[in-house]
């Protein structure tokens, strides 16, 4: 079979790259197209995928409109040129329209459910949607759930073994604890309704944390000069080592408070809107805590508590239970499109 997969933000390749490599070594073509946003396309030369550029990310919604206009089309051309079988990606804004054209399979991943305009329209041409059972949106399509986590298709004990060795190109050497603020360029479609932090408040967060733990931040979007002389620097394909043995993370990024809790690291959200799966995390596990804007003092409360020890929480057993309870996405998605491309004639 030939699949085709559809990169849109650096967060889909780590949640796809294994279930490519799988599939090729099940002996299945696989061909990637990608968009540059952030550092996704910096994460597939990292990994040594191929891979084609089909857009750049616009900023206005006239522009995403055009984009994706553009990108649909450019998809059609270079999947009708490979003859692919199937197409695969999360969000699926040009996968879904493109195969449907194509009369091909669509299989689209999401976990967010925040997005409706676009999941309004993009789900009912996929041929399926896939969620983590947690997702709480209603799925107007044929609609699969998984017990797991987007984060565990990368992060499972299965394919991920956090390496001290590696905080080095970080400038950490791990006898020194840290935390770690996470602050998203809050430029995708779903982040419109987003509002950053000031940086006065987290300055101000800083001054307290700094007492006990060294802050490292971890942005995506420009910094004022009092906080740029915080921000995180090393190999970008490495980072989830860096959350492995931080004492904390902390910031506005769903995605990175969620791989933070599966790898057994507590993680304080502050956001304007949550998610399924960090609402499922929080009330089963414990190891995120989310918190509105509004709640900002609330959040550094509840964090510097944790830095200090005041806190008593055992991580350790909740990301014991949090592994136990849940698959191991990649076998599991492997496995799925497989069978369900076989269900539909296609070998």
């Amino acid at each position: 079979m030939r699949y085709l997969f559809d990169i849109l933000h650096p967060a889909h390749v780590h949640v796809l790259r294994h279930t490519m490599t799988a599939l090729k070594e099940h002996g299945h073509d696989v061909f990637v197209t990608a968009r540059h946003k952030d550092v996704a396309v910096d994460l597939l030369e990292r990994y040594g995928i191929t891979h084609q550029v089909l857009s750049t990310q616009a900023t206005s919604s006239l522009g995403l409109a055009r984009e994706l206009a553009s990108r649909t089309y450019g998809l059609i051309r270079f999947a009708r040129a490979r003859r692919v079988d199937a197409m695969v990606g999360l969000m699926g804004p040009s996968i879904a329209p493109a195969a449907k054209l194509l009369r091909v399979p669509s299989f689209v991943l999401y976990d967010t459910e925040i997005a409706s305009r676009t999941n309004s329209w993009v789900y009912p041409l996929a041929t399926e949607v896939i969620t983590p059972a947690c997702y709480t949106a209603k799925v107007s399509g044929n609609h699969v759930t998984y017990n797991g986590y987007h984060e565990l298709a990368y992060l499972h004990p299965n394919r991920f073994t956090p390496e001290r060795a590696n905080l080095a190109s970080y400038g950490l050497d791990g006898a020194v604890p840290y935390a770690v603020v996470r602050l998203p360029s809050l430029t995708s479609s779903h982040d419109m309704n987003e509002q950053d932090t000031s940086a006065r408040a987290w300055l101000e967060w800083i001054d307290k944390a700094s007492r006990s733990h060294r802050i490292v931040i971890s942005s995506e979007r420009p910094l004022t000069a009092g906080l740029e002389r915080y921000r995180l620097r090393g190999p970008i394909e490495d980072i989830h080592h860096v959350l492995a043995y931080a004492d904390l993370v902390i910031g506005e990024s769903a995605t990175m408070a969620a791989e933070a809790a599966v790898l057994g690291t507590p993680a304080t959200l502050v956001g304007a809107t949550s998610r399924g799966y960090v609402d499922d995390i929080e009330r089963r596990y414990g190891l995120i805590r989310y918190f509105p804007p509004n709640r900002f003092e609330d959040a550094a409360k509840e964090s510097l508590a944790i830095l200090d020890g005041s806190t008593h929480r055992s991580p350790e057993a909740a990301q014991h239970r949090l592994i136990e309870e849940h698959i191991d996405v990649t076998s599991w998605l492997t496995d799925h499109l497989v069978h369900a491309m076989t269900r539909n004639g296609v070998r």
